[in-house]
């Protein structure tokens, strides 16, 4: 087993250990952080922590999360908040949590003056990008611990690794042939990391000549689009209508991955549905639970064309970001296909804002 795939390991275990409530550790050989997770911390998980950490709590907040607060702070970097008087689990939930301080920015105002906000070291930072990799909302407390402490850790290399070492670490695990109502020449293909990980999948349409620019579409996964049907979105009617396309093209690949709500994992999503309700956009709604307006990585589709022998591709989209990435990492795409579906009166506002503020070529 070479250091990609043990520091694999070391970083699911974390994942995992974060997503149950335990304690992580995140050790770069000079300092170490005990971390645990803002979502399910109780008041006496903290005060345990308090005195663990001499009562040097810190909570580490995303610069989006700062700005939503309504301070003038770089989205660029992650911020240390320390509060001297002690922090309660009441004020966390405050100043990480946007669905229980939407209707309390005066309580947020009087906490202000009480604490003291610095922009976080690069080992904070790979506890907040823990917490992202563990779909979490990317807001941690943590302490100090001593080095010699004899406990799991996980680097913040390793860490911060982890998306591109995932990506490099897949291999196809499975393949079925999946006749589909528009598309009978079907197969579906799975493809997951060595010692681990999440799984993303590849829908191919017909008989694909990777000697010719392939017909392609990254789709992200939209549990609510995609199998519910819902009219917040435009996902399921892009996934059926590229499916639908390739078949009437006699062939083509759409890369399903495992990438829901913009790479914010489900439950965040369901929570920025949430935000929208009272008035936010889909991408002030990331903005607000802490994200960036867009988490996807592409190197997991650039690795399965990879396995699959394809170089040149035409690429269905309206978004040129996934162009610019694709090209990136080497991949020729030689044509941008558009790919849109009319409007309904539940996402007529969703797409305007991807046309306004993330650039998509759509006509509404």
């Amino acid at each position: 087993m070479n250091s990609k795939n043990h520091n694999l390991i070391d970083v699911d275990n974390a994942i995992y250990d974060l997503r149950r409530g335990a304690s992580v550790v995140v050790d770069d050989l000079k300092k170490s952080f005990a971390v645990v997770s803002v979502e399910l911390l109780t008041q006496e998980r903290l005060d345990a922590f308090a005195i663990a950490g001499n009562g040097n709590v810190q909570l580490i907040l995303t610069g989006n999360r700062l700005q939503a607060l309504g301070l003038d702070i770089s989205p660029q970097h992650a911020y240390s908040v320390v509060c001297p008087g002690g922090f309660n689990v009441e004020l966390i939930s405050l100043l990480s949590n946007p669905l229980t301080s939407a209707k309390s920015q005066k309580a947020f105002q009087e906490h202000l003056q009480n604490i003291a906000i610095t922009q976080a070291d690069h080992l904070a930072q790979s506890c907040l990008s823990l917490s992202k990799l563990a779909r979490l909302l990317p807001a941690v407390v943590l302490v100090d611990m001593s080095n010699d402490v004899a406990l799991p850790c996980v680097s913040p290399d390793s860490i911060n690794a982890y998306a591109s070492n995932a990506a490099s670490a897949l291999t196809l695990v499975s393949e079925a042939r999946v006749p589909l109502d528009s598309a009978e020449h079907a197969k579906v293909l799975a493809f997951r990391p060595q010692y681990g990980g999440i799984e993303h999948l590849a829908i191919v349409i017909g008989d694909i000549d990777v000697n010719l620019p392939v017909l392609i579409r990254l789709h992200s996964e939209c549990f609510t689009g995609d199998l519910l049907g819902s009219l917040r979105c435009d996902c399921g009617s892009q996934l059926r209508g590229a499916i639908d396309v390739m078949a009437k093209n006699g062939s083509g690949i759409l890369l399903y991955l495992a990438q829901e709500g913009r790479g914010i994992g489900l439950v965040n999503k369901l929570r920025a549905y949430q935000l929208q309700d009272v008035g936010h956009d889909t991408v002030d709604a990331n903005l607000q639970l802490g994200f960036d307006s867009d988490e996807r990585n592409y190197a997991p589709a650039v690795a399965m064309l990879q396995l699959l022998g394809v170089s040149q591709v035409k690429l269905m989209t309206n978004n040129p970001t996934k162009v610019a990435a694709l090209t990136a990492w080497g991949v020729d795409v030689t044509e941008r296909v558009p790919h849109a579906y009319p409007a309904n009166p539940h996402n007529e506002h969703y797409l305007k804002t991807k046309v306004e503020k993330s650039g998509h070529l759509i006509s509404i």
